[in-house]
């Protein structure tokens, strides 16, 4: 193999560009991993516009699927050519915050809790929008993919589909009403979710009327249109005065807020979007903080028993997940990519990117 590979790298605000960068060497308890599939992510996006900081030169990317290509020192029971997956989070299994079930705020080593500590991949090392990634703490983050499910079946198992079914665990429970603001990748993964963890009604909130007829086969049980009708209204008649858990899935002012009216007393406002700027929450909305609301927010659990988890429910086939990728695309045009995932032209839900 050479010593160089290609990879997408942020320049700056603006800038991201296919570059030529050293490849790297699997040190003690890491793993090489040749990439054969990822894509892009709305937080990529954040990242472009310099409304989430990166340091220039990073790698970015943190949605990887492929096959070993190498393990260091003190990594068992691969071999090169396995075809695994890795969540976007890659808790090192030994802290303080995963020994106590937050691998999604790892430490990896530090004292204490660190911000977003367990988000790595294109945030604090190099990711996986390239030929090959470092995977850290491998022996806790590979994770087989089954026979049967090609790279296409999972390539969003590492992010949005963990991402969007989280917003469901942190508070759906059987026969609960449930409303999701923004019917992008994360909001249809978070509608299926809420069906999967036994929710009886399900609304989807959006204006694109691509997205509201995919959610219907998410297993949105009624959609909305924020432009033509007032959405907090029709959904407090829908549930008889508030849904028992609103879902946030973009990451703005005007959807939280309208996530926080729409919920019942004593409810649950479960919050994913990546917010930038000032996020403000009205007292009329919040009760005056009488009204027993619990507002949650969830961080992309990772791992590899996560990664199992979410697999085998593709191949079970009770997600329709690859049906989210709508457009393919190579590692060179990535730029293209990003300017048509960024700007939801032709319908774009997902981009897979082959390197």
């Amino acid at each position: 193999m050479g010593t160089t590979m290609r990879a997408a790298v942020f320049v700056g605000k603006g800038q991201i560009e296919v570059r030529e960068v050293p490849r790297p060497e699997p040190g003690p308890g890491e793993a090489l991993v040749k990439i054969t599939l990822t894509t892009i992510c709305g937080t990529d996006v954040h990242i472009l516009r310099g409304e989430y900081p990166v340091k220039p030169g990073l790698v970015v990317g943190h949605e990887p699927v492929g096959r070993v290509e190498a393990v260091g020192v003190g990594v068992s029971g691969w071999e090169q050519g396995d075809r695994v997956i890795v969540g976007a989070i890659t808790p090192c299994g030994q802290c303080g915050a995963c020994l106590s079930g937050h691998g999604a705020q790892c430490s990896h080593g530090a004292d204490g809790y660190e911000a977003i500590g367990g988000w790595r991949f294109g945030n604090t090392i190099n990711g996986c929008q390239a030929e090959y990634v470092l995977v850290p703490n491998a022996q806790a983050n590979l994770a087989r993919i089954p026979a049967g499910l090609r790279d296409e079946d999972v390539v969003l198992c590492p992010d949005i589909m963990s991402t969007g079914f989280s917003a469901a665990e942190r508070g759906v429970k059987i026969g609960d009403s449930v409303a999701v603001f923004a019917a992008g990748p994360i909001g249809l993964c978070a509608i299926a979710g809420a069906r999967l963890s036994g929710a009886a009604l399900v609304i989807a909130v959006d204006t694109a009327a691509h997205r509201l007829a995919v959610a219907k086969t998410m297993g949105a049980d009624v959609v909305l249109d924020y432009k033509q009708q007032d959405v907090v209204a029709e959904i407090k008649r829908l549930t008889g005065g508030g849904a028992d858990v609103t879902i946030e899935a973009l990451g703005q002012q005007t959807t939280f807020e309208n996530a926080l009216r729409s919920v019942r007393p004593g409810g649950i406002v479960s919050s994913l979007g990546v917010y930038s700027g000032h996020l403000q929450v009205p007292l009329d909305a919040f009760a005056a903080g009488l009204g027993d609301h619990t507002i949650v927010t969830t961080l992309c659990p990772g791992g590899k028993e996560r990664m199992r988890r979410l697999m085998s429910i593709v191949q079970a086939k009770r997600f329709p997940i690859a049906s989210l990728v709508t457009h393919t695309m190579q590692l060179q045009n990535i730029v293209e990519a990003y300017d048509l995932f960024a700007h939801q032209r032709d319908g774009v839900l997902k981009v897979a990117i082959r390197p």
